[in-house]
């Protein structure tokens, strides 16, 4: 089985028209969200394998408070590929990972995510920010995942719990 938990980053700040999309940083609410979905996921005892994240900022801010609060001991890859990846190009990353990597924390961008999430299991809903997507696989090898042997487990996000 493998699992893939899908993340969308946290609420950015849209305040400075300056800065570049790429750049943009968390707002409050995106500082506040981030730590209390992080540590919903430890609650459960989730611990990834394996974190991937867009080299966006509010991106890589999200991936590092997720793994600040998990406790994850490894190095967080940044995937310049992940910052307005396509369907496919989100596909042939999930499909090279390592076989011994069971559980994976995709940290990325709408619509990037939600293309993935409709395709991989028909979720037909807008992922909102820190949105976070489980779906499990019925597959020991990454190169086999598909939407025919994906499952949606949960689906949680902020609003939720408010």
């Amino acid at each position: 089985m493998k699992k893939l938990y899908l993340i969308r980053h946290a609420k950015s700040d849209w305040s400075n028209p300056t800065l570049e999309d790429f750049d943009r940083p968390l707002n409050k609410r995106g500082e506040k969200n981030a730590p209390f979905m992080a540590e919903l996921l430890n609650s459960k005892n989730i611990k990834p394998d394996l974190i991937l994240s867009s080299p966006a900022y509010r991106a890589k801010k999200t991936a590092t408070i997720f793994s600040n609060k998990i406790s994850y001991s490894s190095n967080i890859i940044f995937d310049e590929h992940l910052y307005e990846a396509s369907l496919q190009t989100m596909l042939e990353i999930l499909n090279y990972l390592d076989d011994t990597i069971d559980s994976v924390f995709l940290v990325g961008h709408n619509p990037s995510l939600n293309v993935l999430a409709f395709y991989l299991v028909e979720f037909n809903k807008n992922i909102p920010t820190c949105g976070i997507l489980e779906i499990e696989f019925d597959s020991n090898t990454w190169r086999k995942i598909s939407k025919k042997n994906a499952k949606l487990i949960s689906f949680e996000y902020p609003k939720k719990y408010s």
